[in-house]
């Protein structure tokens, strides 16, 4: 990816986000010996990324035979995650074997499903495709714990509709552009071939939060472009809180890490 092409990617990605990556956390990062950390969560927002996309067609798209139909798309890619069942080479390749049938009382039914349903795809390649990175890099698989990050932004969705889908999808838009910011920031500071595949990965992540902030205007209706204005920038303060506040659990998404005390006294 040319220079030109990365700044006008990121560029509307940073002007988005309320707040930089900090310094503490990218010098934390580039530690070799946090590599495995780091990519074992990124392996699993990848794979929550998809969740996440699936949910909100389940929930809000299709009819009952799409929604299973999903449910086994992501089967093997969560047997594998959570229950450590079956070989990752296995993955590759794996797709959504039938079409979507929207739900016919939804107006925005469709639209959804194109945009989740790609992302999907998307996010689901992107985790073999660490996978790969991982082995290249004689990393195994270990189970690891959530960050606060997502929690902590879906805390505050509102609890009736359409307002919580609105939420939901701005909160989706907040996780995805702050992954491409840090993709960027974090390339030149890794191993070249995890540094050149996270510049590869920039071009449809920096689409994927448009396509949230998209869909969000759109279920919200023409009339509350204001409101969902508000929402943006409510989270968005929240979004950069907890990037920049202290954090002590070092993940993709977490926040400034914490000194330790044997740190501070040895400092």
């Amino acid at each position: 990816m040319l220079s030109s092409e990365l700044d006008n990617l990121i560029q509307p990605i940073s002007y988005f986000l309320d707040c930089a990556t900090p310094q503490t956390w990218l010098a934390e990062a580039a530690r070799p010996e946090n590599l495995a950390t780091l990519l074992r969560d990124h392996l699993i927002c990848e794979l929550k990324a998809a969740q996440s996309a699936m949910y909100l067609i389940r929930r809000y798209a299709v009819e009952e035979s799409s929604a299973d139909a999903l449910l086994q798309w992501l089967k093997p890619y969560e047997d594998f995650t959570y229950r450590q069942q079956g070989d990752w080479r296995a993955l590759a390749g794996l797709t959504l074997k039938k079409s979507m049938i929207p739900k016919a009382s939804s107006g925005h039914a469709q639209d959804l499903i194109d945009k989740m349903v790609l992302l999907i795809k998307e996010e689901l390649h992107h985790f073999y495709q660490v996978l790969e990175m991982m082995a290249a890099n004689g990393i195994g698989y270990e189970k690891t714990t959530s960050s606060r990050y997502a929690k902590g932004l879906l805390r505050h969705v509102r609890t009736y509709e359409p307002a919580a889908m609105v939420d939901k999808l701005i909160c989706g838009a907040y996780i995805e552009a702050r992954s491409c910011e840090r993709f960027a920031k974090l390339a030149p500071l890794l191993p070249d071939d995890i540094g050149g595949f996270y510049i590869s990965l920039l071009r449809s992540e920096a689409r994927h939060y448009q396509d949230y902030l998209a869909l969000a205007y759109q279920v919200a209706g023409a009339n509350n472009n204001d409101e969902v204005a508000e929402r943006i920038t409510f989270f968005g303060r929240v979004e950069a809180e907890l990037i920049s506040s202290p954090d002590a659990d070092f993940k993709f998404h977490s926040g400034c890490p914490q000194v330790a005390a044997s740190d501070q006294s040895a400092a």
